[in-house]
């Protein structure tokens, strides 16, 4: 087995390497990640729902109604 070493940073949740590196489609890899402490506080990515059918988002849509008081306030 052959084993080749790039730099790279991490951006947004993806691996960029520094020298501009293309790899293989489907070619395994190994991740080393050497100045990250015991401990540290981890970093996560929160992402939003997304529907999985973008036709339903008419099945989502909110009617806003205006209803006039006709209560009165008692002090």
């Amino acid at each position: 087995m052959t084993v080749l070493t790039y730099e790279g940073v991490v951006e947004k949740g993806r691996i960029r390497l520094k020298s501009g590196v293309k790899l293989p489609d489907n070619i395994k890899v190994y991740v080393v990640v050497p100045d990250l402490q015991p401990g540290e506080k981890k970093v996560i990515q929160m992402l939003t729902p997304r529907l999985a059918n973008p036709k339903q988002a008419a099945d989502f849509k909110m009617a806003v109604t205006r209803i006039k008081s006709n209560a009165k306030i008692r002090r």
